[in-house]
């Protein structure tokens, strides 16, 4: 049986994973996008041919230069380098025309980690990211940021202005490692569509499941959360396990994955507080219990919270989240599973999904900074396969009604069957 189109099936955003899983996703014509507040492009990845999609970029910005320029290198030169607020000023700015604008306004104004956090600025700089909606022409926009904006007087001002604006919206906070992402990385998405409601395909349906559930696969209906057939999460060492020793302390002029692929330089006491707690998962309470000599004063001080301070990683388990210090056991558990050192920058950039072929550019501190800032490319993906589902039902002159009812399932049959 030869595999019909699957936008001719079904415009549900199961069914456009299904095509892209199989290779099968055809597009009639490549849908724009504009990325703002970009960094390196995480958000814009997703949304292209490394992930199955060929949505094109035209447009982007940051304010981080050397962001940029990994952007740049990848993308194409239309990332501009600069503050978003003083950009749209230029009266000789033209802003192209786009299908979609994606992006994260900085989300450390609503960060739990942001001690000042009440009067930041950054809160409102998704007011210039909705005026690039506007002026770009876009019917649906992703805002991207992390879960406290949901719960914010910032949200509710967001919602209010895209009413105003005529966008319909769906929010949702998704976990990275349902999706694939060796990560449990926690994001919020919001889905802005002009012309329907995004609600009946987003949040996209999770492909993979903690293994902890596998008893409630049975559950797994066809208006369920989760795709039929469910794969376990992946792991640190799905993501990890084939890289061999690093080698050095700096970028190498190596072929990837091993440019990437480099450790520090430890001090001899550090070495040692690495060894004294040899087994996965153990942190600074271990650290304390079985080499209190070791452990700094403050982290005995502080006798509560912190559990992932001068942690291990399991290595069949999901890391946690990689933020830019992931370098520094003494940020987070970012301690090798096995090996007495803190993860590379390639096992972090492996763990948010990055493929190794991607490029980055700047100094050690400065790609830290881009693998840690970004959105995993994988999950990403996700929501571009609802995004993608959208614009196939407009184009297809779809109503509402087919986009919510009808299922991926016949077409998964049909592949099989082909």
């Amino acid at each position: 049986m030869q595999a019909r189109d699957p936008i001719s099936i079904c415009a549900d955003a199961e069914a456009i994973f299904f095509a892209r899983q199989a290779g099968f996703l055809t597009y009639e014509r490549p849908f724009k996008i504009i990325d703002l507040f970009a960094g390196a492009g995480g958000l814009t990845l997703g949304f292209t041919q490394a992930f199955g999609h060929n949505f094109t970029p035209v447009w982007a910005s940051d304010n981080n230069r050397h962001a940029v320029a990994t952007y740049n290198l990848n993308f194409g030169n239309h990332c501009i380098y600069g503050d978003i607020v003083a950009i749209l000023e230029d009266a000789h700015l033209e802003i192209p025309r786009a299908d979609v604008v994606i992006g994260g306004p900085p989300c450390q104004g609503f960060s739990l980690l942001n001690k000042n956090k009440g009067n930041d600025v950054r809160k409102q700089l998704w007011r210039p990211y909705l005026e690039v909606v506007q002026r770009s022409g876009a019917e649906i926009f992703v805002m991207e940021n992390v879960p406290q904006l949901l719960g914010s007087a910032e949200y509710q001002e967001i919602q209010e202005e895209a009413d105003r604006l005529g966008f319909k919206l769906a929010a949702k906070t998704l976990c990275s490692a349902d999706y694939g992402v060796p990560q449990r990385r926690h994001r919020t998405f919001i889905v802005g569509c002009k012309f329907t409601d995004p609600a009946m395909v987003f949040p996209p349906k999770k492909t993979h499941i903690n293994p902890k559930l596998e008893y409630t696969r049975p559950l797994f209906k066809e208006n369920s959360e989760y795709i039929l057939d469910p794969k376990p999460w992946r792991t640190v060492r799905d993501a990890i396990a084939d890289l061999a020793l690093p080698v050095g302390t700096d970028i190498r002029d190596a072929s990837p994955p091993y440019d990437l692929h480099f450790g520090r330089n430890p001090t001899a006491k550090s070495i040692a507080r690495y060894k004294a707690i040899p087994d996965e998962g153990m942190n600074r309470f271990d650290l304390q219990r079985l080499a209190p000599e070791l452990t700094p004063d403050c982290w005995i001080r502080k006798t509560s919270g912190g559990t992932d301070l001068f942690g291990r990683l399991w290595w069949d388990r999901p890391s946690f989240t990689i933020r830019t210090e992931f370098f520094k056991p003494e940020k987070g558990r970012y301690l090798h599973p096995s090996q007495h050192r803190p993860i590379t920058h390639r096992e972090a950039a492996r763990l948010q999904t990055f493929p190794d072929a991607f490029r980055f550019t700047g100094s050690k501190i400065e790609i830290a900074k881009q693998i840690g800032n970004a959105v995993p490319p994988l999950l990403t993906a996700h929501v571009a396969d609802c995004v993608y589902a959208l614009l196939s039902a407009r184009e297809e002159a779809f109503n509402a009604r087919q986009v919510h009812d009808t299922r991926a399932e016949p077409y998964y049959v049909a592949c099989q069957e082909s």
